[in-house]
């Protein structure tokens, strides 16, 4: 279970840095907006897929590759 949770944590903080230098090097707010929009939803997709794993890993399904 401490897997899933480092790796959402190291993902995220690739996400704000790479987030950072967008901003710095953007030219117009525009810019931030239109390509920080991804950065936001991969960071919102990330956090919704954590809680998922957890859940599964909490009812006893440790192991996905068994379903298929």
């Amino acid at each position: 279970m401490i897997a899933p949770i480092i790796i959402t944590i190291l993902f995220l903080l690739y996400l704000a840095v790479y987030g950072t230098l967008l901003i710095k090097a953007a030219m117009a707010e525009p810019q931030v907006i239109l390509m920080g929009i991804p950065l936001v939803l991969l960071g919102i997709g990330m956090v919704y897929t954590l809680f998922t794993r957890i859940r599964e890993i909490r009812s006893g399904e440790e192991d996905d590759l068994s379903n298929y």
